[in-house]
């Protein structure tokens, strides 16, 4: 892959042009499709499969007056009157008549109506209008909000307060506050700090940018086919920057490497690519695994937000390594350091950092371990629930109404529960709704039943009441459980099948699956962990340790979440409005988020560590040089990260708050005290035992070149070998057995004597076409393994010409590839009267039948357009092979040309790679 990288740097650095007005096209293609198709979010936490969804789903089709979005109008008489007053009575009538007139609006409940309930208060100086409409949420615009307020007019002029509330005003869409942009401020002066470069610090901002309007865009668009919760675009806007910055920061930090060891800017662009763009693609790719993997818990929303966050990191993936050289390749020269600027041999922050943390390992691992653990406690008493309107901002109309009815209803009034019946067999529907109201208000935590009502077929039955606790408390969710659990029990004495459903259990339901799924979620994450790492750094305790140390990063942010959110810790230092349960999805939404980050970061760490441990096998001065020569650009990734996230705490969405807070806990801990401090002294413990792998296990796992060893190794052959050739190869390993030691062609033309599996076999590989080889083989300027896939598109291993007779020279040479054959056949006619061997009467018109297959060899070699032509000739006589190979010599020019002869075959005035003899074989 490495390789590929290179390539793709390199062009990306040539045209730089061309790929930057390519995704500034993308870029605005997808503003255009989001502006033109975007409907917005909306927190739909649907559950398929549970007792509640299907319940919901069978009142949409049954009972669809109860099953749809709903509003809340929440009135509060003027000081000194009530609702009962003629002229607030009238004035919430005339409310209602303009309510049913909106389009939208299926019903609109008096709190009047004999039918219902609760829904004035007992002292009479409030009420509740209960609206449901018949869209879906995509319907709900901002348009039909604000018509919904224009309503209340008559209320208003007769001094009452209104506030709006309920399903259709939960949030639905993110907001942008300048505290995120103050973030990437905060990134920007330390990438500047850090590059010591203006220039070099814009560009990783520019691309960061520009990935995540592409993903914003594409996201927003998407609203149009599915429902995306609220926090999904804030979410993939905060992962989606965070990575983009940290991912181009290291790229733009190796290619000014490269260029300050003189690289040519090109060169360096290749090349950071493929050394630090393989690791920004692996990174990458776990990071988007794990992020998929919310899919696990199969809760829609959910899979929704892992699949935007892996959007998001693939964008940015995809915009490092290709528009970032492309800005490089802008920049030119002008992006060096300047002399001096980027000297490493310094560094002594960094050297007493980690001379710290390795002085005294085990009381380091102790105290870090002791410590870590210990602010992990507090995460055992993590409460979750969804949002709702009461984590709204204050000061919003939904908020509002939501704390007007907590203090005039009580809390269960903002969580409406249904108990849906099927009642189709029931000769008194009436009766029997009575019956179960009457049922369901025995129970503890019921504060009213508002409606026990059949539908208008019969058919179904609900029973709507309001506990008396809110619905993040445990005791709603109890009464929950309680109801479900009493169902056969109404089975047996009202013959009816009851399910418990609504918004409100909905929540709780998903609360539950979020729950039960972490466990198998964390094994998930802990697994890709050990496999990953463990194929990455051949090494079993590695990975041990990189895991353990994840999980008390992610203890600790959970701990961190409680104090802050829970406790109400520094809460209004940190803007927290709501001190109580946080969002359900946090903790599955943080392992997956985490792990990516810590693996970034024990990926940069530890692989520049074992860089240097296999330079001398000295591992306490491979701790000491690798922590030095990766410790600062970590750093200011982290520092960069943690920007970011801290940036959408204080003036973020409530959902996004406890996340971003978490998040920024977690990279904290997992860059400043997990990765540089905890792993030092972990690996000065181990020394060369963290190296360790047993050779069975080490044979099963596959080669990852994270770190572009192979891009390496490469330019390590680029002036391989001294001598002037245009093949040559060592230790070359064939299937057979034999093994090439040493061969150096100093001539554009090789013949090949051997076995026919042993031709085939070279022939295939000096023309790209071999399965691979660990040894390093050169073929003109293209070196192999490395440049396989380059040396195949300009080289031809062509199949025995003299076997095709039907057809003319023309037409032959042109299936070839020829683009004037005629100029083929002059320049086979010159090479052939050069060699004594004439052509004789060829032209473009002759039949393939008439020429013998020695010309039609000359002709091949002399049509084909490559840079390197493959003929096996063991079918031809000996004399037909002196003639072909005395007429190449004046005819293979830039080309190489290699030929395959059978054993006895080769001809005397030609370089020969005899593969006959069953030894090893030396060919100058």
């Amino acid at each position: 892959m490495s390789s590929a990288l290179h390539a793709l740097g390199r062009w990306c650095h040539r045209h730089g042009r061309l790929v930057v007005g390519g995704w500034l096209v993308v870029l605005l293609a997808a503003l255009l499709l989001a502006l033109g198709v975007g409907k917005g979010t909306h927190d739909d936490f649907s559950l398929p499969g549970t007792e509640g969804q299907e319940a919901l789903d069978v009142l949409e089709r049954t009972f669809p007056e109860l099953s749809g979005i709903s509003a809340q109008l929440v009135i509060l008489a003027p000081d000194g009157s009530s609702v009962d007053d003629p002229s607030v009575r009238e004035a919430i009538e005339a409310t209602l008549d303009n309510l049913r007139a909106m389009p939208l609006v299926d019903e609109a409940l008096s709190p009047f109506d004999d039918l219902v309930d609760g829904t004035i208060d007992d002292d009479r100086d409030a009420a509740i209008v209960q609206v449901q409409f018949s869209g879906g949420p995509g319907d709900i615009t901002e348009a039909v909000k604000d018509e919904l307020q224009d309503t209340a007019e008559p209320l208003r002029d007769a001094g009452a307060r209104v506030e709006f509330g309920g399903g259709a005003f939960m949030n639905t869409g993110p907001t942008i506050t300048w505290m995120e942009a103050a973030g990437v401020v905060v990134a920007f002066v330390v990438l500047w700090v850090t590059l010591g470069s203006i220039r070099a610090a814009v560009i990783p901002i520019a691309t960061a940018l520009i990935g995540v309007g592409i993903t914003m865009s594409l996201i927003w668009a998407l609203t149009a086919v599915a429902s995306l919760a609220s926090p999904t675009p804030l979410l993939a806007l905060m992962i989606g920057l965070a990575v983009g910055i940290d991912y181009a920061l290291f790229i733009v930090s190796r290619q000014r490497e490269e260029q300050s060891a003189g690289v040519a800017p090109d060169e360096a662009s290749g090349r950071a690519v493929a050394t630090a763009g393989s690791a920004v693609v692996f990174a990458g790719i776990t990071t988007l695994i794990a992020l998929a993997g919310l899919a696990i818990a199969r809760i829609p929303f959910l899979t929704w937000m892992g699949v935007t966050a892996s959007a998001s990191v693939a964008i940015a993936v995809a915009v490092a390594v290709t528009l970032l050289p492309a800005l490089m390749g802008l920049a030119g020269a002008r992006l060096a350091p300047r002399r001096g600027a980027e000297q490493s041999a310094g560094h002594p922050i960094a050297r007493r950092w980690v001379g710290g943390a390795t002085a005294a390992p085990w009381v380091t691992i102790i105290l870090v371990v002791a410590a870590l653990g210990a602010l992990a406690l507090p995460g055992r008493e993590l409460q979750l629930a969804l949002p709702g309107n009461g984590t709204a901002e204050h000061g919003t109309t939904e908020r509002a109404a939501y704390d007007l009815i907590e203090d005039h209803f009580g809390p269960g009034f903002n969580n409406p529960i249904l108990l849906q019946a099927d009642i189709v067999h029931s000769t008194d529907p009436v009766g029997l709704m009575d019956a179960l109201g009457k049922e369901v208000a025995g129970f503890e935590g019921v504060d009213t039943v508002a409606l026990a009502t059949p539908n208008p077929t019969a058919d179904t039955g609900v029973v709507q009441f309001f506990p008396t606790t809110s619905a993040e408390d445990p005791a709603t969710a109890a009464l929950v459980e309680r109801l479900r659990d009493a169902a056969p029990r109404l089975a047996d004495e009202y013959d009816v099948r009851t399910a418990v459903t609504g918004q409100t259990a909905m929540e709780i339901d998903v609360s539950d699956q979020l729950s039960a799924t972490m466990l198998p979620f964390g094994a998930f994450v802990v697994v890709l962990t050990l496999l990953f790492l463990t194929t990455v750094f051949r090494s079993v305790v590695v990975p041990i340790k990189a895991a353990a140390g994840y999980l008390l990063s992610v203890g600790v942010s959970f701990g961190a979440v409680v104090m802050v959110f829970q406790w109400g810790w520094a809460a209004e230092l940190l803007g927290v409005e709501h001190i109580g349960p946080v969002i359900s999805f946090l903790p599955i939404l943080l392992m997956g988020v985490l792990f990516g980050l810590a693996m970034d970061y024990e990926l940069f760490l530890v692989s520049r560590m074992k860089e240097e441990f296999t330079r001398d096998g000295d591992p306490d001065r491979a701790i000491r040089a690798g922590f030095v020569a990766s410790g600062r650009v970590v750093t200011a990734a982290a520092v960069v990260m943690l920007a970011v996230f801290v940036a959408f705490v204080p003036e973020s969405d409530a959902m996004v708050k406890p996340i971003a807070f978490a998040l920024a806990v977690g990279v904290f801990v997992d860059a400043f005290v997990v990765r540089m401090v905890l792993v030092p002294a972990v690996m000065a413990v181990l020394r060369r035992r963290a190296w360790w792998i047993p050779s069975s296990l080490d044979r099963l796992l596959p080669e990852l070149d994270v770190e572009g060893d192979a891009l390496h190794e490469r330019v390590a052959r680029d002036r391989w070998p001294e001598e002037p050739v245009h093949l040559a190869a060592d230790d070359l390993a064939l299937r057979s057995g034999l093994r090439v030691e040493r061969l150096r062609v100093p001539e554009p033309l090789l013949v090949v004597e051997g076995s026919s599996q042993d031709r085939a076999e070279v022939l295939a590989l000096l023309t790209g076409r071999s399965p691979g080889t660990r040894s390093p083989v050169r073929v003109g300027e293209y070196v192999l393994p490395f440049d396989a896939a380059r040396l195949r598109r300009v080289a031809m291993l062509v199949d025995p010409p003299w076997r095709t007779t039907a057809g003319t020279v023309a037409g032959e040479l042109r299936r070839l590839g020829a683009a004037d054959p005629e100029a083929a056949i002059g320049a086979a006619r010159a090479a052939c009267g050069a060699s004594g061997s004439p052509l004789g009467v060829v032209d473009a018109d002759t039949s393939l039948e008439l020429i013998d297959p020695a010309t039609r060899v000359v002709l091949t070699v002399a049509a084909a357009p490559a840079r390197v032509v493959a003929i096996d000739l063991a079918e031809l006589s000996d004399g037909a092979v002196e003639r072909v190979v005395a007429a190449l010599h004046w005819l293979t020019g830039d080309r190489i040309v290699v030929l395959g002869v059978a054993p006895g075959q080769p001809p005397l005035d030609a370089h020969v790679l005899d593969l006959t003899a069953r030894w090893e074989l030396i060919s100058a």
